[in-house]
């Protein structure tokens, strides 16, 4: 390969590792900036504050004596306190030496502050990294809205081969008879979309400027890409949001239940699909992989998936949502998130679904290029997820993350005193040495899952 036709791989490659560095550095950002400003508050005196570690490319030290500095490799960050001998908190026994004889000094210092001072700038990270999930996803609700009851057309999508009589402002009353029910029962609109026959053209029965009328349409769940995820058969054969899948093998398909039965019943064997993009048509090979889904009772399933998100075959129609709807929404996402991780961590450990379904930082960075290839709501949403993954990590109860110090902390408050220095700096050790060996497990993972 000549230099000049490596040129848009090496772009692609930068491209990725920028969108890498930018989701981690706003996590660890927020993530070490909560440590600091309740370090602050609880009158704990930070000393450094450094994003990223190595050499430091920049800094300045601000009214308060604390140093803000970046440093050359952008893979994290740290705040040091007065106090702390490393940037995982370990104790300075010099420095504690010689804040002892002085109450003042002593209390500014991160092992010289009381329990609860200590306690609460330690889990401040990860709560900060929760709350800023918690913002996005409500940011994103209410950019998005949410679906106008009764479902009503805003847009209709482009799909091949079928006229729609379907218009912009058409509220849908029934489908081949069907009554459409209220979008907010879940369980009736489930049913409704099981009872509504899977053939094309199909007669609806919409509300159009106050008057009743029947119009013929498309199948409403047509095989038309809304999404791609990352790393997935479609990422790899370059589908993209907006193409229509118009037949499989060479049968003719219009329902996305179609293809999701073709997926699932070639097990693995590759597929010809016939893609229609922007009214050109042309021919794919697609091998779908065996994917651990979630289940929304509770654990995993094993299905063979391409890796698309369908939808309606048109737009639906929007209502803002208020704030506290949005927080509401935006904080049950992130329990969401937490729930599938510790499920998914579970599953993994009883070997109920695969070890591959951790990734470690290559695929974390081709997640960030190709959800920051998709758009910035999806990047944003992506920083969202990824911070919420790094806040629950956080608090795994392993020595030099704030889980492990917090079980030092609990351990002080019911024995009165905090845990032997060399039994920390032993704990200390097997903590590093456990984080390392889980980083370099979930980059085995990435290199030859």
């Amino acid at each position: 390969m000549d230099f000049v036709s490596f040129l848009p791989q090496l772009g692609g490659y930068l491209y990725v590792i920028a969108s890498f560095v930018v989701a981690l550095s706003v996590i660890v950002a927020v993530h070490e900036y909560g440590h600091y400003i309740v370090g602050r508050w609880s009158g704990i005196h930070a000393e450094v504050f450094s994003l990223g570690f190595g050499p430091v490319l920049f800094s300045r030290v601000d009214k308060r004596g604390t140093r803000w500095q970046v440093a050359l490799l952008p893979f994290g960050g740290y705040v040091k306190f007065l106090g702390d001998a490393d940037a995982a908190s370990g104790r300075d026994a010099d420095a504690m030496a010689d804040a002892a004889a002085d109450p003042v000094a002593l209390r500014r210092t991160m092992h010289g502050a009381p329990l609860w001072a200590r306690s609460a700038t330690v889990a401040a990270g990860p709560v900060f990294n929760f709350i800023m999930s918690a913002l996005i996803f409500a940011g994103v609700f209410m950019l998005q809205g949410t679906m106008r009851d009764p479902l009503t057309v805003e847009r209709l999508v482009p799909l091949p081969g079928l006229q729609t009589g379907l218009r912009e402002g058409d509220a849908l009353l029934q489908i081949e008879g069907v009554d459409v029910p209220s979008l907010e029962d879940g369980v009736a609109f489930t049913a409704f979309r099981d009872a509504v026959p899977e053939q094309q053209p199909l007669t609806y029965t919409v509300l159009r400027d106050e008057l009743e009328v029947e119009v013929e349409g498309p199948y409403p769940w047509p095989p038309h890409v809304r999404g791609v995820a990352p790393r997935s058969a479609a990422a790899d054969i370059d589908l993209q949001p907006g193409d229509v899948i118009t037949a499989v093998d060479g049968a003719p398909i219009f329902a996305f239940d179609q293809l999701k039965r073709a997926v699932e019943s070639a097990e693995g064997k590759v597929l010809l699909l016939d893609v229609w993009r922007a009214g050109e048509e042309f021919e794919m090979a697609l091998a779908p992989r065996r994917v651990d889904e979630p289940q929304p009772e509770g654990g995993f399933a094993t299905r063979w998936r391409m890796g698309i998100a369908g939808g309606l075959a048109f737009d639906p129609a929007t209502e803002a949502v208020g704030i506290g709807d949005a927080l509401g929404g935006g904080a049950a996402q992130v329990w969401g998130v937490v729930e599938m991780s510790l499920s998914g961590l579970g599953h993994m450990i009883t070997g109920a679904i695969s070890t591959c379904n951790l990734s470690g930082p290559i695929g974390i960075a081709e997640t960030s290029g190709a959800m920051a290839s998709q758009g910035a709501e999806s990047f944003i949403r992506f920083i969202a997820v990824l911070s919420t993954a790094v806040g629950l990590l956080n608090l795994f109860p392993i020595p030099a993350l704030d889980g492990g110090h917090l079980v030092f902390y609990a351990y002080e408050a019911v024995t009165g005193k905090p845990p032997n220095d060399t039994v920390m700096r032993i704990l200390m050790s097997v903590g590093i040495a456990a984080i390392l060996s889980l980083m370099m497990f979930a980059l085995f993972n990435d290199i030859f899952c």
